[in-house]
């Protein structure tokens, strides 16, 4: 092989059509763009247009919302809790918050803190403080001879006049009428 006897492989390279070389071309005049409107256009196309069709994204069902003022919790079961304490990740004579979980990598990240949920058995006793814990998860704590510390207070929304709204006054007084009633 010499260097005047190399070459690309046939069909390797194509020149590119020439268009807008009039009529006798044969892609002179619309140059195969048809005629008129943005399709015509260098640059321009129309995405999801099906003909006036409906288009795909539109005929999909379309389910539930993303509430943007709602609570984002990283949530930690007991039972991971308890594997954590005999793998001796946590340390069970000290408080244990969010610090402490994300340095045993339980816990990754939460915008609003960690909740505590329920699920597995634990036997450990430990000192908690979270952003919430749900009610069975706080007794199985206490039995095992731990607490637990909720820490997160709800935000309350003002109106204009730096009053709360009329719904969050009803849940207040609500609140504080069942805690007269219970305590």
């Amino acid at each position: 092989m010499k260097l005047n006897e190399i070459a690309n492989k046939a069909g390797a390279r194509h020149k590119k059509t020439k268009v807008g070389r009039g009529s006798s071309s044969g892609l002179g005049k619309t140059c195969g763009r048809g005629v008129k409107g943005a399709k015509a256009r260098t640059g321009n196309a129309v995405y999801g247009f099906e003909g006036g069709q409906m288009p795909l994204h539109m005929r999909m069902p379309k389910r539930g919302f993303r509430n943007i003022f709602g609570t984002d919790f990283a949530e930690v079961n007991l039972g991971r809790l308890q594997k954590a304490v005999d793998e001796k990740k946590l340390d069970v004579s000290g408080k244990i918050d969010v610090a402490a979980l994300k340095a045993a990598g339980l816990v990754s990240k939460s915008r609003d803190g960690v909740r505590l949920l329920a699920k597995g058995e634990i036997t450990a006793k430990l000192t908690l403080e979270v952003a919430g814990a749900s009610k069975s998860a706080v007794e199985a704590v206490e039995r095992a001879g731990g607490s637990v510390v909720v820490t997160y207070k709800k935000k309350v929304t003002t109106n204009k006049k730096g009053q709360p709204g009329k719904r969050q006054q009803r849940r207040i007084k609500a609140a504080e009428k069942r805690a007269a009633q219970n305590g």
